[in-house]
Parts: structure tokens; sequence; C-alpha cells
């Protein structure tokens, strides 16, 4: 294997010595590669973000829900939260305990309540009618409460989660009605949480959105945790050299906010933080076959193997992945303009416009960076395509399966023929 611009996963040591052109081989294209090492690290990064000694780093679930990777982040003592039963039966099958587990509901049904109440698990309501939905089904329970401080962030408008045009959390206007459902269902409001938005790189708005929530909590009486939600940000510009989150300016900055607080408060509480994106996103290499090369006019393109069913974000927001080049032979490198495109019958199905790359030909592979976090999460059959297989580089750097491809005969298990 030759990289002709290797510069992130050589300092990353990602592959740790194994050829991308047999990994490839062994589990076929496209192939989403996860480096162990690096999501232990994140994992550590954000346990140890501040000094307040009640701190807890929980996970968010949605953004890779891979069980191996739900296995190393709990071996590294974070929590972790859930969007659905699906992801709470992960998370179990995983090894948390049911009180390692968050459930952060929006605009579902009452059987799915009923199943984290069920398992012993908290949740987290955000409107008020499903805060009144939570108290008949589990009246003198305890429950968290998603607010709307108003400050959002993100780097698409369809991850901005607060705010004035967004559909998450309870007002604060709405306070008074929380109280009196809180008493008519003798509820115990535990905890109170907002989350501004995805993939913010500048510290300012999560400390405003923390203030604003702390100012929310203020009202309610002998809460046990405040959760600031996640979305911090990595960056996705690694090979034009953009910065990484100043998670030590973050850390220092919610210290202060937190003291402030508590003196406040009277009593100290538990704040957390529930990242996704960050723990996950550097982890994975999508690794993808280069099938031809062809202009279409003054332009030229590669194609490969990973349509917008197996990475969806460049087509749904617009995002950027940095991509390295890999040839099974030395050659001179030549930088080229070059769109990158998939597989799928749709014109949006581009992973990377117009991009700055070395001369790129058939049989290369292609390594799409920072694409473990809503990488395969998101995948779908489309097209009835084959979601691809996931493999693991161990710290040893032995490669592990840890997820099969999907074969042929699985895209059918659940249809059922007409009798005609």
């Amino acid at each position: 294997m030759f990289k002709l611009n290797g510069k992130v996963t050589d300092e990353f040591d990602f592959f740790k010595g194994n050829d991308v052109f047999d990994l490839v081989k062994a589990y076929g294209s496209p192939l989403y590669v996860y480096n162990e090492g690096i999501i232990r690290e994140r994992c550590r990064e954000l346990k140890n973000l501040v000094s307040y000694p009640k701190f807890l780093a929980q996970y968010s679930a949605k953004a890779n829900t891979s069980l191996a990777f739900l296995q190393i982040v709990k071996s590294e003592g974070l929590h972790v939260d859930a969007m659905s039963p699906g992801e709470i039966y992960a998370e179990l099958e995983a090894g948390f305990e049911p009180s390692d587990i968050f459930m952060i509901t929006n605009n579902v049904s009452e059987s799915e309540m009923q199943f984290a109440i069920d398992k012993g698990i908290l949740v987290c309501v955000d409107c008020l009618e499903q805060l009144e939905t939570y108290g008949k089904l589990n009246n003198g329970g305890k429950v968290a409460i998603r607010f709307n401080g108003g400050i959002g962030a993100g780097h698409h408008e369809k991850v901005v989660t607060a705010g004035k045009k967004t559909k998450f959390g309870v007002n604060p206007e709405y306070i008074p009605q929380v109280k009196e459902i809180l008493k008519k269902y003798n509820l115990k409001l535990v905890g109170v949480q907002q989350h501004i938005g995805s993939l913010f790189m500048e510290i300012d708005p999560y400390i405003e959105g923390s203030r604003a929530i702390l100012d929310i909590a203020k009202n309610f009486d002998d809460l046990e945790f405040v959760d600031f939600g996640g979305g911090f940000g990595i960056p996705y510009k690694k090979l034009s050299g953009q910065p990484r989150l100043n998670l030590k300016e973050c850390g220092e900055k919610l210290d202060k906010v937190f003291e402030s607080f508590v003196k406040d408060y009277g009593k100290e509480i538990t704040f957390r933080i529930e990242p996704g994106r960050y723990i996950s996103a550097e982890s994975s290499v999508l690794l993808t076959d280069v099938h031809c090369v062809k202009y279409n006019g003054p332009h030229k393109f590669a194609g490969t193997d990973v349509g917008f069913n197996v990475l969806v974000r460049p087509a749904m927001y617009d995002s950027h992945h940095d991509i390295e080049v890999y040839a099974k032979e030395a050659r001179p490198v030549n930088e080229e303009e070059i769109t990158i495109v998939g597989n799928i019958c749709e014109s949006g199905d581009i992973i990377a416009k117009d991009r700055l790359l070395p001369e790129i030909k058939a049989g290369d592979i292609l390594g799409i960076l920072d694409a473990g976090a809503y990488g395969h999460s998101m995948c779908s059959n489309y097209n009835n395509r084959l979601r691809p297989a996931e493999v693991f580089i161990r710290e040893n750097g032995e490669a592990v399966l840890t997820r099969k491809r999907d074969t042929l005969e699985q895209l059918l298990e659940n249809y059922v023929k007409l009798d005609l």
C-alpha cells in the first residue's frame, strides 16, 4: 500500500500496520474501519474535561450504535444516552446497567416510554403533553425534562436543536405548567437537560447555553443533575490544517459556571455532558474501491462504491470529509480537481465535489476520514444495496470483524410474498 496523501492516518497511526487492500480483500468494499485507541483517548479527554468532582460524561449513542463501540465506551467508564428502545436494547447487550442509561425522548409512543420504565431507565421528556403521558404511566416516579434555553448552534440548520426554530424542548414560559403536572402525578423532577446543536467549534455558544439551562434549573428545588447536552465538534478539514476544539478552555469556563451555580443553588449537584460525534467521528475511516474515472465535459469524476446509502452526511448536510488516496504501487503525486461520487442512481450522490486530490485511478482505494459519527448508524439498504461490514483495529494492531456485511438473503427476510 502506498499513501499518496496519508498525512492524517499516519499522524494517528490509524491502521497500525494493516494494509487497506488486504482489509478490503478480506471484508469487502465499502468497509468501515475503526481504531480502538482513538475511541479510548476521546472518552478520557471528555471524562477529564473539568475539575468539578461531580461530573459525568455520557455517550450519545445515536452517533454510532455498533455493539463493539458501545462495549469500548462502557469499559472507559462513561454512561450512555438512548433515543429508542432499540438503542436501549443494544446498550444493555453491551454491558451497560439500567442506571447507566438515560433515555432522551422526542415524540415517542406510550409503549416506548413503558419499555424504558419497565427496564428501570430514567426518561427525559421534551413537551408538556409527553410529561402528562409519562405521569399517567409512572405516577410517583422520577423524571427529567428537556428545556429549550433559546441558544442554538451547529454546522447546519438541520442539526441546530435549540432556539426559536426547533421542535425540541419546553420553553421557559411553561415552567408553571410543568410544576402543575409534576404535582398532579406526584413526579419527582431529578434533572433538566438541553442540547444546543451538533458540531460547534467555538466555545462561547456552549457556555452561553449552559448558563441559560442553569437559569432554568434554578426554578426547581432539589435537582440531582443538569445535563448540558453534547455537540462538541471535531476538525473535518484536517488536511488543510483546521484546528481542534479547545477543550482546555472549554473545561476552564465550565468550571467557573459550575462553581457559580452551586454557590447560588446551595448544594453540589451532578453536571452532565452527552458527546457523540467527538468520541466517535475520528475513530473511523471508510474505505471504498474506485471502480472508474471519467470526464463529463471539463469535469472529472471518480466513481466509487460509497453511495449515500453508506455515508449520507455529504448528501444530507453538505458535510465535508477529507479523503486520502491509496494505491497498490508507488507513483508520482500529481494533484487535480476531481469530484468523488457513489453508485446510487441520484445526481446528489456526491461524496466530495471539485476536490483537489492526488490523481486517482481505477483500482485505487479511497479513505474517507472521520466517518465514525453518523456513518454506519445512518446506513440504509437504498437501491437494495448491502450495508458494509465493520472492522476494529485493536490497540495491539489486530484487525477484528465486529459487524458482518449484509447478505442478499437479509434484504428480503422481513418481507412476506403475496399469495397470487
